[in-house]
């Protein structure tokens, strides 16, 4: 130790600083001791990228600091090498340790947040989310499509888009779900009820993402799964013609006789 006023603990603690595991504080003490000290400048330049070196080599079982020295091309003093791979030992123990609470906690979210967002929501659509997402929730559309008992399904020869959509009669016009399979995204796309007397009703609008849904084949559950979308019409389900399912951009992707 040619430089510096510092002690020997602070010299060494050029190795924790190389690493990244002190705290602001101690960075900022550190720092103000690298400033004046040229031994510490020349160790903190040799220790550079050596992070993922140490903390395997901490991992391994039964590995003495004598043999962690001759593996590297750098060899700090033993004292300093030993110290070094405690303290990665110890923060990778501690990490460990919160990515366990992490985790835990993260897995609670997964399968509790779906359930809760369903009952805010009021429900309506099961295909939400990433293409990655496993864990499904209970959809009230698509309950609701299942037990209603009027239902007519059709698909497109040219889009080959399928939907099928059923029916309920309300003393305020009809309630009903769309099922829809085999159509991809990116589009925003609306479902229009056309009456008997020529009239059209939009019912409800949505997106698809880039990866669709009710796609057979389709590598994630997400994509496999059909879109149900719950919606109204003022029109009772005996003045109804059709259905239609449009893009914005006013292109036919499935129609639906009664």
């Amino acid at each position: 130790m040619q430089q510096g006023t510092a002690g020997p603990n602070e010299h060494e603690t050029v190795g924790a600083y190389a690493l990244g595991i002190l705290d602001d504080a101690e960075a900022t003490a550190f720092e103000a001791h690298l400033a004046g000290c040229e031994w510490c400048a020349q160790q903190l330049d040799e220790l550079a990228g050596m992070e993922p070196m140490l903390a395997a080599l901490a991992d391994l079982p039964g590995t003495g600091t004598p043999a962690i020295a001759e593996s590297l091309s750098v060899t700090p003093s033993p004292r300093l090498a030993e110290k070094l791979v405690d303290e990665v030992a110890e923060r990778r123990a501690q990490k460990r340790r919160r990515s366990f609470y992490m985790v835990a906690a993260a897995a609670a979210l997964i399968v509790g947040g779906p359930f809760v967002a369903v009952a805010t929501s009021g429900g309506g659509d099961e295909g939400g989310g990433s293409p990655g997402t496993s864990v499904e929730a209970a959809s009230p559309a698509k309950t609701a499509f299942e037990n209603m008992p009027d239902r007519a399904t059709a698909t497109d020869p040219t889009t080959e888009v399928s939907a099928s959509v059923a029916l309920q009669e309300k003393a305020w016009g009809t309630d009903g779900v769309l099922e829809l399979k085999n159509v991809k995204g990116p589009l925003k796309c609306s479902l229009i009820a056309v009456g008997k007397n020529g009239e059209r009703e939009s019912m409800s609008t949505w997106s698809v993402p880039d990866w669709g849904y009710g796609i057979e084949g389709a590598q994630t559950q997400q994509a496999r799964n059909p879109l149900y979308i719950q919606s109204g019409a003022a029109f009772k389900p005996s003045e109804i013609d059709r259905f239609e399912v449009v893009t914005l951009d006013g292109d036919k992707l499935v129609e639906i006789d009664l």
